[in-house]
């Protein structure tokens, strides 16, 4: 691997300054100074130093991300607060993007990473990822609302896949699974119901919970077994 895209991939530089900091000389490979952007570096065995400070090198970045309401699940947005602005800057220099959308309003868990594949995988149809929300809603839901999920509504022209619809007792709450993710899913599902939702949390992905010491807008690495889970459910 060229040491300017390990640098760039520890998320301390971009590619362009890390090649310009190496040539300055602000790097150096097991001790000695390397002023060769090219220069090929192994990371499972050589020692990089940039700027001072040791490099761990990881090929990918799982984040979980706690989303606060009013942010847009985007990785820029001109007039809008935007997810990616909630980490920090060594990890919006690795471009993470999000994992899948919530809605401007949709609160809850979110993973963002750099691995592209494992991304495309997690969201296509064919891999019936489980996603679960906790909802409340203006009305008690109906007797057959629980039926009407699992056989699969209709929304306009869209079919949706079964469903599972769990109710608080007061019928005003619950949580719902989806395993895929049509456009205001759930909102319009229960507008299909004449019900409205009034507050949405997306709880698990991929059997992945958010971590309840998390508050909103806070974020942390995936665990070595959380990014097992994801990658099992992803291939």
């Amino acid at each position: 691997m060229r040491l300017d895209k390990l640098i760039s991939d520890a998320g301390v530089a971009t590619r362009k300054e890390a090649a310009a900091a190496v040539r300055a000389g602000q790097a150096t490979v097991n001790g000695t100074v390397v002023r060769e952007p090219d220069r090929k570096v192994d990371p499972g065995r050589d020692t990089v130093v940039f700027r001072g400070t040791p490099l761990v090198y990881r090929q990918f970045v799982y984040v979980m991300l706690n989303k606060p309401a009013g942010y847009v699940s985007a990785t820029d947005d001109r007039s809008l607060p935007y997810v990616l602005e909630l980490l920090p800057p060594e990890y919006r220099k690795r471009g993470l993007f999000p994992v899948g959308r919530l809605d401007r309003d949709t609160t809850g868990l979110l993973i963002m990473t750099d691995d592209g594949q494992t991304a495309h995988r997690a969201l296509s149809p064919r891999r019936h990822v489980e996603k679960v929300y906790s909802f409340t809603c203006l009305a008690p839901l109906p007797p057959d609302a629980e039926a009407a999920f699992a056989a699969g509504m209709t929304l306009g022209d869209e079919i949706c896949k079964p469903a599972r619809l769990s109710p608080s007792p007061d019928r005003l709450s619950g949580t719902v699974a989806l395993t895929e993710g049509k456009y205001h899913q759930i909102k319009r599902m229960f507008e299909r119901l004449d019900n409205k939702i009034t507050s949405l949390s997306r709880e698990t992905f991929a059997g992945i919970p958010l971590d309840p010491a998390l508050a909103p807008g806070e974020w942390r690495d995936l665990t070595e077994e959380e990014i097992k889970t994801l990658l099992a459910a992803a291939n």
